[in-house]
């Protein structure tokens, strides 16, 4: 197995257990070498004591100047030393000749040491050199009778102990405190992983790595736009699609997200904490059919992600598609109209009825031909207006009067808004309006559509059946209807829909056997109103 398929409790377990190893090396190095200082220190004052002993020692005095005087002075200063523990003391008169020394055969010898001058001009001093029996720190102090003249020179000795000697004396304490201090760095260390290891769902690093790697490219290729954002609204994936679709360059990951695109209405998913599923909204100018979910995390939202399509074409289609089919539906209703006037007509003209022909003839015209150019006239665009047309002449057909009202007039469309959003609007309400009519023998629907610079009001009433307050509350369900299987529960979902795109507001009155009212009404122009 290599490095990089190790456990991550493995990984961080040989990580610590090298860190805490290191870091008791390193300590132990300077530690000990701090204790060779102090013992140094130590073993310079212990010999320094020793050595001014020594020079006020009777015999050293009285036999420092005699011919063998060694003789008298080693026994005693032997037993100076083995007190002391000093591990050698040499002493000399004043022409250098030896007359205490660990070696008795140096005894009466000549010394030669370089550094034992100062002690023969009467100083008082300590130094660190290397012998036969290693480093050793040394004391010098001068001897002198009861004149206050120098007779000689008392020097002590200590080795010092080296670093393994140290670490020897140490083995019992470094062996306990390398134990507690690994068990406690191997035991924190598992815990760390295992806590690391919840975090990531108990995923290993390279399966983390495997996954991101497969999501980057599953998002990549996705025909659909993706956008996630964190907590903080910045940006966590944008993938190629939606960069395709908002014309979007460069590497946007990690930017606030309403810098890059600040109509997305995706942070407001992170405030309602709830989803919005096949919402038809207008993001940089373009018909997006938007999914906007929040992300949790043990029922914590920490994001929220979007799955769009652009559906601009599709609208424009479908408004043009719109269109043709209310004009298709209006010219159906014409010729079925027209048929049966002119078989009107003619059995006027078989029975003989000329006048009767002619006046019914002027009468069909003048009454079309008005509603046709009041149409052309107060509403300005033709979808609508072949809508209405159609509408009227499908009303006659279901003996139901379809009034349109005369102060009707339409030049544009609000913002957020297009033919598409008010023909469902219009047709939805006006079919929902046939169904409560059926049966009844005066059915009448009025249609208004009002306009100003400020407000965009359409109206649709009618004399019908009326709903119970119960069923008021739940029209705007999607998949509510009152129409059984033959309902499909989704004409006032969608107008619903199309209010909240517009900013807009829909008042119903409605009571049974006595008719239902529609008002929805638009701002003209974007009030900066934003529900984010």
């Amino acid at each position: 197995m290599t490095m990089k398929r190790l456990p991550i409790r493995t990984k961080i377990m040989i990580l610590t257990f090298g860190i805490v190893l290191y870091a008791i090396v390193i300590g132990g190095v300077v530690i000990i070498g701090k204790i060779l200082d102090i013992q140094e220190e130590e073993l310079a004052k212990r010999a320094m004591i020793t050595s001014r002993t020594v020079a006020q020692l009777p015999e050293v005095k009285e036999n420092i100047q005699e011919k063998e005087g060694w003789k008298q002075i080693e026994p005693a200063v032997e037993k100076i030393r083995v007190i002391n523990e000093a591990d050698y003391i040499v002493v000399m008169n004043m022409d250098h000749v030896r007359y205490s020394h660990p070696v008795k055969d140096m005894l009466g010898t000549k010394s030669e040491g370089k550094d034992e001058s100062a002690a023969f001009a009467d100083h008082t001093f300590t130094s660190k050199a290397k012998g036969e029996m290693g480093t050793a720190v040394r004391a010098f102090v001068p001897i002198k009778n009861s004149e206050l003249e120098q007779i000689g020179v008392v020097v002590v000795g200590h080795v010092i102990p080296g670093f393994y000697e140290v670490v020897n004396d140490l083995t019992d304490e470094m062996t306990l405190i390398l134990l507690l201090v690994l068990s406690f760095g191997i035991i924190g260390s598992y815990l760390l992983a295992s806590h690391l290891k919840q975090q990531m769902f108990y995923l290993e690093p390279h399966e983390i790595v495997r996954m991101l790697e497969e999501r980057t490219a599953t998002f990549h290729s996705m025909h659909e736009g993706v956008i996630a954002i964190d907590n903080q609204e910045q940006i966590s994936i944008f993938n190629e699609k939606a960069k395709s679709i908002f014309s979007v360059t460069g590497d946007v990951v990690g930017k606030p997200i309403r810098e890059v695109i600040p109509d997305t209405r995706l942070p407001e998913i992170i405030e309602l904490s709830r989803p919005v599923y096949n919402q038809e909204i207008r993001v940089s100018g373009k018909v997006i059919m938007s999914n906007r979910v929040p992300i949790k995390v043990k029922n914590q939202i920490v994001g929220a992600v979007a799955i769009f399509q652009d559906r601009t074409e599709v609208a424009r289609m479908a408004e043009e598609l719109t269109g043709v089919r209310a004009f298709v539906e209006a010219l159906r209703v014409q010729n079925h109209e027209h048929m049966n006037k002119l078989h009107t007509i003619a059995g006027l003209l078989q029975l003989g009825k000329i006048k009767k022909a002619m006046q019914y003839v002027f009468q069909v015209s003048e009454e079309k031909g008005s509603l046709t150019r009041f149409l052309n006239e107060r509403i300005k665009d033709e979808s609508l207006a072949g809508l209405l047309l159609s509408k009227v002449g499908r009303g006659k057909e279901l003996g139901i009067q379809v009034v349109i009202d005369s102060e009707s007039r339409f030049e544009e469309f609000p913002e957020q808004l297009d033919q598409h959003d008010f023909v469902i609007i219009l047709g939805n309400l006006i079919e929902n309006a046939y169904d409560s009519l059926k049966g009844m023998s005066d059915g009448r629907i009025d249609v208004s559509v009002a306009q100003d610079s400020e407000v965009c009001a359409v109206l649709v009433e009618d004399n019908g059946c009326g709903m119970s307050d119960q069923v008021q509350t739940q029209i705007f369900e999607r998949g509510y209807t009152t129409k059984g299987s033959n309902g499909s529960g989704i004409g006032l979902f969608l107008i619903q829909q199309i209010v909240d795109k517009g900013k807009g507001e829909i008042e119903v009155i409605s009571q049974p056997n006595r008719g239902t009212s529609f008002l929805i009404t638009f701002p003209m122009t974007d009030r900066g109103e934003n529900n984010e």
